[in-house]
């Protein structure tokens, strides 16, 4: 136990420790011409940046459009899929009824649907919820399947054996042997959702993160264009590492 805990922080360090490294030879490479300061600034000047667009308040409002979009679309596109893909996965006819269509509708860009999307809903939070429901749905789907159909036959046996039959056999063998593949999933699900969100906010909002980028390229003001990506990637890390958290307490014995 005392080991794997001394292990544990070692990888905390370690975690903690590359980011860091990675922003002082940024901010070197940056201050010694190495690099294009216009282009790409160091992280102090970033820094200024960032307790600017702070200060005057607009970070918050942009950080809550673009986390409304991602949650909504991770919950719309993710919760259909896991309890889809256990069906899937629990009825060979019901697979086979629409696996097709989600073959031939996978490879589609979900980006690309959104034209036809605002068509319909016009511009707005609809849209860009649907269209980053769509992204989630996919990873989730194919991750759930994937976890049900991997399940070993035992464990099928063993619940024919007691006679279980639907809702109790879905709780009992389907869910359970598949939540590993399930969080892979919702991991690969939440950082889909995001890439749709802050693509959709380029051209389909007036508030978010995806918009704050977009703007600051066109006005050339670099320094808030990196906040707005360095924040993206913040709500990616933790937001995964809330995902791993959950994982660890669900399903301790497979962590």
């Amino acid at each position: 136990m005392e080991e794997k805990t001394s292990q544990g922080k070692k990888h905390l360090i370690l975690s903690i420790l590359s980011p860091i490294m990675i922003l002082v030879i940024w901010e070197v490479a940056s201050r010694l011409g190495l690099v294009d300061r216009r282009f790409l600034p160091p992280p102090s000047k970033i820094a200024v940046s960032f307790v600017a667009i702070v200060a005057d308040g607009a970070l918050f409002i942009h950080l809550k459009a673009t986390l409304f979009r991602v949650l909504a679309g991770f919950l719309c596109g993710g919760i259909p899929a896991v309890i889809i893909g256990i069906i899937m996965g629990l009825s060979g006819s019901i697979r086979a009824l629409i696996k097709p269509l989600i073959v031939i509708t996978y490879p589609i860009p979900k980006i690309a649907l959104f034209p036809l999307v605002m068509l319909f809903f016009g511009l707005g939070d609809v849209s860009n919820v649907l269209i980053v429901s769509i992204g989630v749905f996919f990873p989730v789907l194919y991750n759930t399947l994937g976890g049900v159909t991997s399940i070993n036959r035992i464990y099928w046996d063993v619940a024919s054996n007691f006679s279980a039959r639907g809702l109790k056999l879905f709780l009992t063998v389907a869910l359970p042997g598949a939540l590993p593949s399930i969080f892979t999933g919702l991991k690969l699900g939440i950082g889909m959702a995001l890439l749709t969100t802050v693509v959709t906010e380029y051209v389909g909002a007036r508030e978010g993160l995806g918009f704050m980028i977009w703007f600051s390229w066109q006005v050339f003001s670099v320094g808030e264009m990196f906040v707005g990506i360095v924040v993206i990637s913040l709500i990616g890390f933790v937001l995964t590492t809330l995902i791993e958290r959950l994982e660890r307490v669900v399903i301790p014995w497979k962590v």
